[in-house]
């Protein structure tokens, strides 16, 4: 990734008696978050070797058997990726996430997971979440409700941690079975699991067994809640933005392939097909699209996109770069971006190559 001490201004308040105190300097790091839903399996092999090329250390790779919209068009196997990635770059890959609790047993997870991370050299973090109906459904299960996806969720973690340890194992619980089940190929080290969470119900639930947390929006109080629990490791979260010469062209186009991000609510877990999507997502504007997504040439407007995570306390941010202009867009972030996240006293670490 690329690294560097990134300055805030520390807001008077009680705890310095109301004075302002300056500056206070923290380690970000940056990843380049694979879309899945937008690319094929080529082109996301050859979108990690330019993060690569660019600077970046570390990806996240979103995990889909459906995209959010037939206008996205894609979704590929995420482990044959992996699977590449790993062969072709020097890169840390995690799933953004997967869901290991319906569409695939947790015992196959975990066989892909260890396979992945031996692959990879030890350099894969497995990244999980209770899902969305819109994958989910497809083997024709019912979509259980939030609570029981999470009690899932947990149970299937600790079943994954089991197997990883090359032991036979064998399991009864409430949701899942597992009989005398082994990994011959197990991963060389213990796989890390971030955990995904929405609102403070679910971050005080996955706190007790994840290694890191994993957000898409830069919801402090959220993230409190999931470190006053108990939670541990970096904190992680994905942002979009679009690229291009033309601010109206990136509007246009972030429209047309990601309007689905602005439906409101638990909508994203409940609808099951893209066509839904596309309907809940008639009454989104550009406008509204707009004010989501940095969109176009400059890079303040990107800069203040991504700023927001940083004051939250995010350790790690992926960015996306929607449509095609890919190593465009990595000239642009490494040369007008990344420089201006730094408040001048910073001192930006070398970019490791």
């Amino acid at each position: 990734m690329a690294h560097g001490r990134y300055f805030f201004p520390f807001p008077p308040g009680p705890a310095n008696g109301g004075a302002d105190i300056g500056y206070v300097a923290r380690m970000v790091q940056f990843g380049y978050f694979l879309s899945s839903e937008e690319h094929g399996p080529g082109a996301l092999l050859e979108q990690a070797q330019q993060a690569e090329a660019a600077g970046f250390e570390s990806v996240w790779i979103s995990d889909h058997f459906h995209p959010w919209l037939d206008d996205q068009g894609e979704s590929p196997f995420v482990w044959s990726v992996i699977g590449a990635i790993g062969a072709a770059t020097s890169l840390q890959v995690t799933t953004a996430v997967t869901c290991p609790t319906m569409r695939v047993h947790p015992a196959i997870v975990a066989q892909a997971a260890a396979t992945s991370s031996l692959l990879t050299g030890g350099r894969f973090r497995l990244g999980v979440g209770t899902g969305e109906n819109l994958n989910e459904h497809v083997l024709g299960d019912r979509w259980p409700s939030a609570d029981e996806r999470l009690s899932m969720l947990a149970e299937a973690v600790a079943i994954m941690r089991e197997l990883w340890s090359g032991e036979q194992v064998s399991f009864d619980g409430d949701h899942y079975m597992v009989d005398r089940a082994r990994l011959y190929s197990a991963p060389e080290a213990p796989i890390e699991v971030p955990v995904s969470a929405f609102g403070p119900k679910a971050a005080t639930s996955v706190a007790d067994y994840a290694d890191a947390f994993v957000t898409t929006s830069p919801a402090d109080d959220v993230i409190e809640t999931y470190r006053e629990n108990g939670g541990k490791g970096p904190v992680m979260a994905g942002v979009k933005v679009c690229w291009g010469a033309e601010e109206k062209e990136c509007v246009e186009l972030a429209h047309r392939l990601w309007r689905n991000s602005v439906v409101p609510g638990e909508l994203a877990q409940e609808l099951a097909m893209p066509a839904h999507f596309d309907q809940a997502a008639d009454l989104v504007s550009t406008d509204d699209v707009a004010e989501r997504f940095a969109c176009g040439p400059d890079p303040e407007r990107h800069v203040a996109a991504i700023k927001p995570y940083l004051e939250a306390g995010i350790d790690e941010l992926y960015i996306n770069q929607i449509g095609d202009q890919q190593a465009g867009f990595f000239d642009f972030f490494r040369n007008e971006v990344e420089p201006r996240l730094y408040h001048p006293r910073t001192e930006v670490m070398p970019r490791s190559r």
